[in-house]
């Protein structure tokens, strides 16, 4: 792993005396201040927040050439939410299609700095099936998919996915909104004997057919409920994925979050759940990561070829600084696949850095400023990390 933070201890440090940074987010996140924080930690002045809002309202942004500019997430903001989806209401789930648009667009937008997010790369992240087709003629093991890459043919609705079911022999299968995160719109779908169907999702279905994100998962086992929802979500884009069995830890299914910056695993999580979805704000939890370094060597294994999956995913993104990467260890631990890698995915607050990552005491977002501030050469000329 070898993670090199650069040295923040005072002048003549070997990077630009006095860097000024620069951060596009909502100015009230939690992930806005925790930046901020680890800014200051460094010894560095506050820097400069550009909000999403603004940025969408003006038309994109401008900064200054030597201004060194992190992009956050523009969510948990009804206000930009309505500007990227057009929806008035933020727990919906629909319109992720025109958010991926106007998003792609607004990031575009920005104009002059040193950037720590690729457009070109972003706009891959946030389309399932691109970062899938990506990973995999890379030679990262992801699962199986019928809809990966740009010329595989649209999910047009429950028919099109009760179809690729059959002629790919994937009787169980998430459901997955391309342009999604945080396990909206996914449905964990799995098909039984004589014709029977369920769906583990955290969609509420309404009455008047509206999809609604929900805190509680639930299954749906009506065909027709599973059919209205997917036919609600496919118009935004759909990707499928066969559903591996994943490992477990005390009878939960788990998976790991790992957190690459500058193309270093720095930073893992276990996550473990009773249900198909781990997401911890889905009622998952935080698993032993001990115990899943000892399952793995126990195994036959070894624990270091897991973050290598992660950084290998990283790699495919060499000009946006830090990814998180979502690993599906198999059954038995041997092996694991990447579900997905997600341009946000650094919120883990609290967590210090792994064991001989070289990020020891540092969280996610601390990690992140002494990277770019080593690499910054490498920004300026846009050439991937060492």
């Amino acid at each position: 792993m070898g993670y090199r933070p650069s040295c923040l201890d005072g002048p003549g440090a070997g990077r630009p005396s006095g860097p000024r940074l620069a951060v596009v987010g909502n100015p009230e996140n939690r992930r806005v201040a925790l930046f901020e924080d680890a800014v200051r930690g460094a010894g560095l002045p506050a820097p400069r927040v550009v909000p999403w809002a603004d940025v969408l309202r003006a038309g994109g942004a401008d900064f200054a050439a030597d201004e060194i500019v992190r992009l956050d997430s523009p969510g948990e903001n009804p206000e930009v939410d309505r500007l990227l989806r057009g929806a008035t209401d933020p727990t919906r789930v629909e319109g992720s299609g025109r958010w991926y648009a106007r998003f792609t667009a607004a990031v575009r937008s920005l104009r002059g700095g040193v950037r720590l997010d690729d457009p070109d790369e972003l706009a891959v992240l946030f389309d399932k099936r691109l970062c899938h087709a990506v990973l995999d003629a890379a030679g990262v093991p992801v699962p199986a998919s019928p809809t990966s890459g740009p010329r595989a043919a649209p999910v047009r609705g429950w028919e099109d996915v009760r179809a690729a079911m059959r002629e790919h022999r994937m009787p169980r299968l998430f459901v997955k909104p391309a342009h999604g995160s945080s396990a909206s719109g996914v449905l964990a779908v799995e098909a039984g004997g004589g014709g029977r169907i369920r769906a583990t999702t955290s969609v509420e279905l309404a009455a008047d057919g509206g999809l609604y994100n929900s805190l509680k998962v639930r299954r749906y086992e009506r065909e027709q409920d599973i059919a209205a929802i997917v036919d609600a979500l496919a118009p935004d884009g759909l990707h499928l994925e066969r559903w591996l069995p994943k490992a477990a830890q005390e009878g939960r299914a788990a998976d790991l979050r790992v957190v690459v910056v500058a193309g270093r695993a720095t930073h893992a999580v276990v996550r473990t759940s009773r249900s198909p979805l781990t997401n911890l704000h889905l009622g998952g939890r935080r698993g032993d990561l001990d115990a899943v370094r000892e399952a793995v060597e126990a195994a036959g294994a070894r624990w270091s070829d897991l973050p290598d999956v992660c950084e290998r995913a990283a790699a495919c993104f060499p000009r946006t600084l830090c990814v998180g990467v979502d690993l599906l260890p198999a059954v038995g631990w041997r092996r694991a696949a990447v579900g997905e890698v997600n341009a946000f995915g650094d919120l883990l607050p609290r967590l210090t850095g792994l064991p001989g990552s070289g990020a020891e005491g540092l969280d996610t977002y601390a990690a992140q400023v002494a990277a770019a501030l080593g690499d910054l050469a490498r920004y300026r000329t846009g050439t991937p990390h060492a």
